[in-house]
């Protein structure tokens, strides 16, 4: 099948390509950054998912990733939020209310932020907004096609360094975690394939993959004192 994957050059989203390229699938990414890699069956697009206008020109692809994302910046609505409903729009839909005919599935790649509403107030609300616009595409798409989220806690990113490389925060963090790690980009990808790919039937829901850390949270990262979750 043919694959989009946006946030290609970052951790969770290489992992993504990584996986859908070791089995078999043609991968478009796209990143405001170089290329992650020179692949066989992978094509790399520099391009800011913000700008509508701005996005490649692409065959229409059977799944949708949308990993491409920032945290605590000014840009973390129009990023997380509009970056992704950019993408979908464009790459996903004929017209408002009908899917390309290629289209099987989409997954956006959400945050435990947009459960618990943590972390900072314009990441949380933007990855609220990426679970509720996923229902959104879910009655759009379907019966045709299906549209999920997969919704991480703490994930061992170049992103997390900040808390990862503190031992104080990262003991803090690990204390209210129950499976005490974090997961690696390359279990969020395999989470990605299994709801994009295997399943078929899933449609319209928000996976919280996060270590059991929900029922115990607390926002640790230096310098915030007010929150209840650390970082993704």
């Amino acid at each position: 099948m043919s694959v989009l994957v946006t946030g290609a050059s970052g951790g969770i989203g290489r992992a993504i390509a990584d996986v859908f390229l070791e089995r078999g699938h043609e991968v478009d990414g796209i990143d405001v950054r170089e290329a992650p890699f020179e692949r066989a069956g992978y094509c790399h697009h520099v391009a800011d998912v913000r700008d509508a206008a701005a996005l490649p020109q692409l065959p229409a692809p059977a799944v949708i990733v949308n990993c491409a994302g920032v945290q605590d910046t000014a840009d973390d609505i129009d990023v997380n939020l509009k970056g992704t409903i950019n993408v979908c729009e464009r790459y996903g839909f004929a017209s408002m209310s009908q899917p390309t005919p290629e289209l099987r599935s989409i997954v956006n790649v959400g945050s435990s932020s947009g459960h618990n509403g943590s972390e900072f107030p314009q990441y949380a609300a933007s990855k609220g907004g990426v679970i509720a616009y996923t229902k959104n595409l879910a009655l759009r798409v379907a019966p045709q096609a299906i549209a999920n989220s997969v919704d991480p806690g703490g994930v061992l990113t170049e992103l997390n360094r900040p808390v990862m490389e503190d031992e104080a925060l990262w003991s803090r963090i690990m204390s209210l975690t129950p499976l005490r790690r974090w997961a690696t980009p390359q279990e969020i990808a395999e989470w990605v394939y299994f709801v994009g790919v295997t399943n078929r039937f899933m449609t319209g829901q928000s996976l919280l993959i996060d270590g059991g850390e929900a029922g115990n949270a607390e926002f640790v990262w230096p310098d915030v004192t007010v929150g209840t979750k650390h970082a993704e």
